[in-house]
Formats: structure tokens, C-alpha cells, sequence
């Protein structure tokens, strides 16, 4: 089938809010990159960008999260940035996270004393009314000057801290992996040993932190109005991606001017598929991001990068569909970015490819690919 144009693809987005189902607009999203190309031979070649970088400068913000600087449980081109910076500069971001709807108050039942409550966690949960459809409190947005439709937003994560030493597990009737084992509600209140990196989940077991920022994303398509922050897409969102620890890199396409980046529902740790509905729910993170704006090149789906792996994504409520989606963004990247013919890429997808399952509980399913970087010899 032909490709779809970007117009096509924004089109079609105005169908979610009318009678074509997300599966349906992710199917039609994800056709963008299917066209075939002919190739025979394997080759890897080195490619720059077709523009450089755009960073003006390195100026350090520093944004806290507070009821006027969060927005809770969606995503919006309407909302207004709390922030503005230049491309290149770096952001310390604190973000807030608590069982939802009322996670200061859940916090407090559960036995943690008031005083290691945050205190921007009972301000957000008594103040902030527009709140929904999704759970999560999100800090930002921040306006990025020069990010156009078409750009490529790239998200340097820096750094992450936990700064509170617990955090919750949650499992809600009817939702998780298997919901029909574990039809109740079980809230867990965490704690966290922040010296030693680690949480003592049960007696006995013990498991070692990775904290990453479950949702990065930026404003979606104005068509798509207010989104919730569950199902991630093309904006990224809630991806649920455990290899986006400091020192990795999220690569989001820009769909509205100056981005409007967020993030938040952070994780101390997870599994891949985070079957039971949520990871270690972190209740207070300090993370530093340096945001750049790339010219010149397209993307339709978020990519990532750590120092070892390229990550491209695949989501639909149908897993295999999420699985076909991933590898076909493997192939474009692989035919695009390292001039390997499509089929030579589809043959590299099945010898050094892995794919993991991002989460299977918010309802547009996750599944990331990880290619190799050390595959990739110059000759």
C-alpha cells in the first residue's frame, strides 16, 4: 500500500475522538513507514545529519512541581507552558507521583508520617481540579523556542534522584495482566533504602533500584484535544521503557510549536510488561534533562538511544500488532539511518534484535526493540 502522508496521519487522528477505534489510528499511523524499497547488498554507511542541532545556548532552569506547574492525568496543546528555554539548555525538573485520586491523603493512610509527605504533593492533590482521565501528575509543559511541527524534540536524560524513601504498588480490580486472579484492590506503601539503592519488597527480598521517568512526552496533535495520560502514541507519553535511566537519550516528534515537554509518573523500578497494573511508584524525583530541537530530519514514533542499544517502539491494543509495528520502525531505521536495504534489515531484526514488552496494562500495549550499536562495523 502507499505511504501515508503527515496529513493523512492528523487526519485520521481526529477519528479517535469520533468512530474509528485508537487501534484503527495506530494502524494508520504506523503505514507511514511500510512502503517498501528496494536493495540487495548489506551496507553500512556513515550518514551526518541533514542539519545540524539547533542549541543556542546552555542556560540551567530549575522547575518544581507545584499546583500551578503540573497538569494531571492528560496531555493537551492547550496548556500553557510553565516554562520557556532555548534549545541545548538543561532543566532540574522535580516531579510528585502518588496512588491516585487522592495520593497525599492514601499516603498518609498508609502509615507514612506528614512530615515525609511532600509538600507539593498535598498542595497539587488539594488544589489542582482538573484532574483526569489518566492518573498521573505531569510537571510542565515546557516551551522549547524554535521546536516546530515535523522537528525532532531530543531529550538527554542526565540525571535522576529519588528523594523520597518510599514509594507504592498498586493493583486495581479489572485492570493488570490478569485482572480475573486478583479481582480487589491491593495498595503496597514501599520502602526505599536510598543509600543503598535497593527495597525490601518482602521478607527476605530484596531488589535493586533503576529509577526512569514512566511518561515523557510532549503536546500531541491539536486534533487529538485533551488525551489522557495512560495509553501512550505518538507523542510519546506514558511509554513505560526501563532503559530510559540517566544517560540515555528520547527522541519525541514535535506536533505543536515549542514542543510543550512533560514528564512524570516516575518508577524506582520495573519489570518489563509491569503485569500487576504499576512498578515501584516513586513519590518524589528530582530529574535533569538537557532539551535540543533537531532540524531536518521526520519522525512518526518516538525513538530512544542508551550507549549500547537504538530502541524503536511498537503499540496497539494487539500485541502483535505492537510487535510488527516495532519491527517495521527497525527496519526504517536501519534502511534510513545505516543505508541497509529493507530486506537485509528485516533478515538483522531476526538475528540481533531482541524485543521486550514495555507494560501490557494500558490498554495500547508497549513493545520496545533494542538493536545493538556494536553490530555496526566501518570498513
Amino acid at each position: 500500500m502507499p505511504a501515508l502522508c503527515t496529513s493523512d496521519v492528523i487526519q485520521r487522528g481526529c477519528c479517535i475522538a469520533r468512530e474509528v477505534s485508537r487501534r484503527q489510528f495506530l494502524k494508520n499511523v504506523s503505514a507511514l513507514g511500510a512502503a517498501v524499497i528496494g536493495g540487495d547488498l548489506l551496507r553500512v554507511v556513515t550518514r551526518g545529519p541533514s542539519q545540524s542541532w539547533a542549541a543556542t545556548s546552555q542556560t540551567s532552569h530549575t522547575l518544581a512541581a507545584s499546583p500551578k506547574t503540573v497538569h494531571w492525568g492528560h496531555y493537551d496543546s492547550r496548556i500553557a507552558p510553565v516554562l520557556r528555554i532555548n534549545p541545548g539548555d538543561v532543566v532540574t525538573i522535580t516531579s510528585v507521583h502518588g496512588p491516585a485520586p487522592v495520593p497525599a491523603s492514601l499516603y498518609a493512610a498508609g502509615g507514612i508520617p506528614s512530615e515525609q509527605i511532600p509538600q507539593a504533593l498535598k498542595d497539587i492533590e488539594r488544589e489542582v481540579k482538573d484532574k483526569g482521565p489518566g492518573p498521573h501528575i505531569l510537571t510542565g509543559p515546557i516551551y522549547i523556542d524554535g521546536a516546530e511541527p515535523g522537528d525532532i524534540l531530543e531529550v538527554h536524560i542526565k540525571d535522576i534522584k529519588l528523594t523520597a524513601p518510599f514509594g507504592y504498588n498498586l493493583n486495581w480490580p479489572g485492570k493488570g495482566t490478569i485482572p480475573e486472579d486478583f479481582p480487589y484492590t491491593a495498595l503496597r506503601i514501599l520502602r526505599m533504602n536510598l543509600q543503598k539503592m535497593t527495597s525490601e519488597v518482602a521478607p527476605g527480598v530484596v531488589i535493586p533500584l533503576s529509577p526512569f521517568y514512566g511518561s515523557m512526552g510532549v503536546a500531541p496533535p491539536a486534533i487529538m484535544g485533551k488525551f489522557s495520560s495512560v495509553p501512550p502514541g505518538i507523542h510519546g507519553g506514558n511509554l513505560d521503557i526501563k532503559e530510559f535511566v540517566a544517560g540515555t537519550i528520547l527522541y519525541l516528534p514535535v506536533h505543536i510549536k515549542g514542543a510543550l515537554f512533560s514528564v512524570g509518573d516516575m518508577h524506582a523500578v520495573q519489570g518489563d510488561g509491569e503485569v500487576n497494573l504499576t512498578a515501584i511508584e516513586a513519590t518524589e524525583t528530582i530529574g535533569t534533562f538537557q532539551l535540543f530541537v533537531r532540524k531536518g530530519k521526520r519522525l512518526v514514533w518516538p525513538r530512544g538511544e542508551t550507549p549500547t542499544h537504538i530502541i524503536t517502539v511498537g503499540f496497539d491494543e494487539d500485541l502483535d500488532i505492537a510487535a510488527k509495528m516495532a519491527v517495521r520502525e527497525t527496519i526504517n531505521y536501519l534502511h534510513e539511518e545505516k543505508g541497509v536495504s529493507r530486506e537485509n534489515a528485516y533478515m538483522l531484526c531476526s538475528i540481533a534484535v531482541d524485543l521486550h514488552i514495555a507494560q501490557l496494562v494500558n490498554g495500547v500495549k508497549g513493545i520496545y526493540a533494542m538493536l545493538p550499536k556494536n553490530i555496526f562495523v566501518k570498513k
